[in-house]
């Protein structure tokens, strides 16, 4: 091999990203060997084809891989490589979620307070409840609360709302506490999202906060600790009240509206209703006419289908209601028989590109 065909270490290591001490480690590690060390100096020679490799080796220790499993993963097929990478990173996570739930109950101890109790509820039943409102949130770095589940409690109930400003849902939960005084705060979406397995697997949780956060005591399970979004939540209960008059109510079946959304390949969504139902328009596909109970004015109102088929599908019952404001105010969805879950969904305006069949071209 020609003396052009190889780079000195020092220009390896700018090509690859590594620092040249970096390198002879790597080398006396026996992970990434010189193509050639002068006998006499000393100096390591590397070739181009040994980039690949280099750059792999640097990503993999960026990431907190071990020089053991760096070095078989190095040697390993692309497929194992991608199984090891993975691997490490579902460790690393669970490994995080540890330390974070041990930093929360050593906080929680270093407060000095006990905490109180503000309810008392059947494991799944939160766990459901948290999962459908937890559709409703969205990670926005500007506004972190809207990543966050607000949680009021009272006696006898604890509600929980969410809201990405385009849907808003709400459940409201029975609660064996009769004497909790009223209470709320925004606790951090993905750290109840972490508590749902264990949720759904315990026959009861308590539900104690402090100031620093709140906790859920499981039975015959570790507790689990949130924490709180120190931003303050909108006042979603003024916009409730502040909604107009129901125009329109439509009673569907929740199981043949989901499969006409299903059906969509659309982003968007028209639901128009006639003396027939409700019939659900898409882009290029036929209409689907579905029979349901249509009582109030004509509805002919578009939404984003990641806004509605969410709210549908997180609803309650064989049956859903539809209540209609015209085409530029909030839908609400919820069962037609349990009010427990509410979702407030946006519509969009209609395209312009709109026919009067209700497709696009």
């Amino acid at each position: 091999m020609s003396d052009a065909e190889l780079m000195s270490i020092g220009s390896f290591a700018q090509r690859c990203g590594l620092t040249a001490s970096a390198l002879r480690f790597y080398a006396d590690s026996r992970s990434l060997l010189p193509a050639e060390v002068d006998p006499v100096t000393g100096y390591r020679f590397y070739r181009e084809d040994q980039l690949v490799r280099a750059v792999l080796l640097r990503q993999l220790r960026e990431i907190g891989m071990s020089l053991p499993a760096v070095k078989s993963t190095l040697d390993a097929d692309v497929v194992d490589t991608i199984r090891s990478v993975d691997d490490h990173v579902t460790t690393v996570m669970r490994e995080a979620e540890s330390v974070r739930q041990q930093a929360a109950a050593i906080t929680s101890t270093l407060n000095g307070r006990s905490g109180r109790q503000i309810a008392r509820l059947s494991g799944p039943v939160l766990a459901s409840a948290i999962e459908q409102v937890l559709t409703a949130t969205v990670d926005d770095p500007d506004i972190a609360v809207l990543g966050g589940v607000h949680v009021e409690a009272g006696p006898e109930v604890l509600t929980v709302t969410a809201s990405d400003r385009y849907r808003l849902s709400t459940r409201t939960l029975v609660s064996h506490v009769d004497s909790a005084a009223a209470w709320t705060a925004t606790v951090n979406g993905d750290d109840l999202r972490q508590c749902l397995g264990d949720l759904r697997r315990t026959s009861s949780v308590n539900v104690d906060v402090t100031d620093h956060g709140m906790t859920l005591r499981l039975t015959d399970r570790d507790d689990r600790h949130c924490r709180f979004v120190s931003e303050s939540f909108p006042d979603y209960r003024s916009m409730l009240d502040s909604l107009p008059a129901v125009t329109s109510r439509i009673e569907v079946p929740t199981a043949a509206l989901l499969l006409a959304l299903e059906q969509r390949s659309s982003d968007r969504v028209r639901l128009c209703s006639n003396d027939k139902g409700l019939m659900v328009h898409g882009d290029l596909l036929p209409d689907i006419q579905i029979p349901a109970r249509v009582n109030g004015c004509a509805v002919d109102v578009w939404f984003e289908m990641t806004t509605l088929y969410p709210a549908i599908s997180t609803a309650i019952g064989a049956e859903v209601l539809l209540d209609f404001r015209g085409p530029e105010q909030p839908a609400t969805v919820r069962s037609a028989d349990r009010g427990d879950l509410t979702t407030l969904v946006m519509p969009i305006a209609a395209p312009r590109d709109t026919t009067t069949t209700g497709r696009t071209p």
